[in-house]
């Protein structure tokens, strides 16, 4: 995932993540537990800077 979609995909799940956090308090609890979660995820891919690199392949041996 390059930045700008991570960037995108990350404020938008924070953003959906906020909302039904702050809707949880003042009206349906039980939207919490999806709120909560979502909002952690969408933290994760946005601030996940390991996720672009590329590891050399190391062979042994060579080719036969």
């Amino acid at each position: 995932m390059n930045k700008v979609s991570r960037t995108i995909t990350g404020i938008t799940m924070i953003s959906l993540g906020l909302a039904l956090t702050i809707i949880s308090f003042f009206k349906l609890i039980f939207l919490l537990i999806y709120g909560l979660p979502v909002l952690i995820i969408g933290l994760f891919i946005l601030f996940n800077k390991n996720e672009d690199k590329i590891e050399e392949i190391k062979v042994k041996g060579g080719r036969k």
